[in-house]
């Protein structure tokens, strides 16, 4: 395996991580947003008024993107044992 077939393999890791993160770490950053501008007008500060709405934003989001995020995944997987196939596995 080359140096180069190294770097595509890095890069194409660090564009899946984004893929995989991103449906999660958006519904919690809008969701904690939205609940920051409540706490901030109606001047409540209860920890688990922040942390309840995540939680369930989170697990919606990871349950409508599970597929996607599987596939993702699965075709990663192949693109890696395709590539150290080419390369005779050395």
């Amino acid at each position: 395996m080359q140096e180069g077939d190294v770097a595509l393999i890095m890069r194409d890791m660090f564009i899946v991580v984004l893929k995989l993160s991103a449906p999660g770490l958006l519904a919690a950053l809008v969701v904690g947003l939205i609940v920051s501008l409540i706490q901030a007008v109606t001047q409540l500060n209860e920890t688990t008024l922040a942390f309840v709405p995540k939680l369930l934003a989170l697990g919606m989001a990871l349950t409508i993107a599970g597929p996607f995020m599987f596939s993702t995944l699965t075709d990663y997987t192949h693109l890696l044992f395709d590539r150290l196939i080419a390369s005779g596995g050395q």
